[in-house]
């Protein structure tokens, strides 16, 4: 008999391949240089472009921001070659419109990749992050999933290093120095991928592993990590904590 872990292995593998393949190559978007003074940079996930980040990017700058929302090949680079090559272009933006502050919005592994920045670089003062569905201690799924194939063949060098493992990429960055607002959502489509889990879960990573020691807020949302970034409660979200450096909690 086939062991139930290798039959889940593949038939998850079968899940990605056919509802989770990325679209189309990104393209370079900068800021409308007549916006005001605050710069923000979105970064798309894992296997996405920056299109998966444009009702947040439309929202942003109809409330008078400055929006950077470029793709980057985030299934061939390395968070490393993404962070040093990718990343301070996306910063250079902001600083030809003379942003004061610039802050940066993520989903998924742009979270890893901004940490990774952050390692040997600054942002000015009183500049914020927001992390959608960061998996910040690492993805289960990748423990599981990441010597296959497939998975390696579609996720590449990236979605290698996001294990939970103390000797991870997301368990080896030293904490970083910013206000950093994390966003974790509870909701799931995929049984077969949450069944590999702990806890509650948005599809892909844990509410508990998408935790940082050093973040300033924490919120839970009623939203999958596919589609978390266009929800309008956490669209609402990102803009309080831009604003003040705090989430909006009903308690």
């Amino acid at each position: 008999m086939i062991p139930e872990m290798v039959i889940l292995k593949y038939v998850s593998i079968l899940f990605m391949i056919l509802f989770l393949l990325p679209g189309c190559a990104a393209v370079q978007a900068g800021p409308d240089p007549d916006c005001r003074g605050e710069c923000v940079i979105l970064l798309h996930g894992l296997g996405r472009t920056e299109r998966s980040m444009a009702d947040l990017a439309e929202s942003l700058s109809q409330s008078g921001y400055c929006t950077v929302n470029s793709g980057y090949p985030s299934m061939d680079k390395t968070v490393s070659a993404i962070a040093e090559q990718y990343l301070p272009p996306m910063i250079d933006k902001c600083h030809e419109i003379d942003a004061k502050k610039i802050h940066l919005v993520t989903h998924s592994l742009g979270g890893i990749v901004v940490r990774k920045f952050l390692q040997n670089h600054d942002l000015p003062a009183g500049s914020r992050i927001v992390m959608i569905s960061p998996p910040n201690q690492g993805s289960r799924i990748v423990d599981v999933l990441k010597d296959n194939f497939l998975f390696e063949w579609i996720y590449g060098p990236a979605g290698q290093v996001l294990g939970t493992s103390p000797d991870s990429l997301p368990n080896t960055l030293k904490p970083v120095d910013a206000q950093i607002g994390v966003i974790a959502g509870n909701r799931s489509f995929n049984p077969l991928l949450s069944a590999l889990v702990e806890g509650k879960d948005d599809g892909k990573v844990s509410v508990e592993s998408a935790k940082l020691p050093e973040m300033q807020d924490f919120i839970v949302v009623e939203a999958t990590h596919t589609f978390i970034m266009s929800d309008d409660e956490v669209i609402r979200q990102v803009k309080h904590f831009l604003r003040t450096g705090r989430f909006m909690h009903s308690d």
